[in-house]
C-alpha cells in the first residue's frame, strides 16, 4: 500500500495513522503539540486540523514543518509549498471595542475534555447581534475555528496573551 504523501492539507489524524512515529517529531517541533498525548483530543482535534493549520498553532513555517516530517519518513523535501494563505488578523482592528463584547467562551476546558468547540462557538456567533463581539479564550491558535469563521465572513482579531492563552474576538 502506498504511504500517505505529506502536504499542508494532510490532516494530523491521517498523518499519525500512517506514521505514528511522527508524534514525537511534531511535539519536538512545536511544544503545543504535546496535547496530542491526550487520547481524547487526538481523536477529535486531529481529524479536522491540517498541517497548514498546525503550523500556525505551532508557530512554525509550514514549509519547515512539512519538510521536517517528510525527511523523517524518507520523502523528498519540497522547495515551495502551496498553502492557503492564513490571513489571521493580529493587529487590533478599528471595530474592536471592549464594550461590544456580548458573549465569552473559554474553550480550554472543552478541548481538555476532548470536545470539539467549533460547533458551539459557531452557534454563539450566529446568535450575535450585528456589531457585537464574541470573545473566545483558547490554549493555542484555534486555526480550524478561525478558518471556518473566515469562510462565513466573520471578522476576527487574534490576540496572543501568553504561550497557552490566545484570545480571539469575532465580530458579527
Amino acid at each position: 500500500m502506498d504511504k500517505l504523501i505529506i502536504t499542508p492539507k494532510t490532516k494530523i489524524f491521517d498523518l499519525l495513522e500512517a506514521y505514528p512515529q511522527l508524534e514525537d517529531v511534531l511535539i519536538a517541533v512545536a511544544p503545543p503539540f504535546k496535547k496530542l498525548k491526550n487520547p481524547v483530543l487526538r481523536k477529535t482535534i486531529t481529524k479536522i486540523t491540517t498541517l497548514s493549520q498546525a503550523s500556525v498553532i505551532g508557530g512554525i513555517k509550514v514549509e519547515e514543518l512539512i519538510n521536517k516530517l517528510r525527511a523523517e519518513v524518507g520523502q523528498t523535501a519540497t522547495d515551495s509549498i502551496e498553502t492557503e494563505d492564513s490571513n489571521y488578523t493580529t493587529e487590533k482592528p478599528d471595530w474592536f471595542d471592549e464594550s461590544n463584547i456580548s458573549e465569552s467562551i473559554d474553550i480550554r476546558e472543552m478541548l481538555n475534555a476532548g470536545e470539539q468547540p467549533v460547533h458551539e462557538v459557531l452557534a454563539l456567533l450566529k446568535k450575535l447581534d450585528s456589531g457585537k463581539i464574541l470573545k473566545v479564550i483558547a490554549p493555542f491558535i484555534p486555526a480550524p475555528l478561525i478558518d471556518k469563521s473566515l469562510s462565513l465572513n466573520y471578522e476576527h482579531w487574534l490576540n496572543k496573551k501568553g504561550d497557552e492563552e490566545f484570545l480571539v474576538y469575532f465580530k458579527a
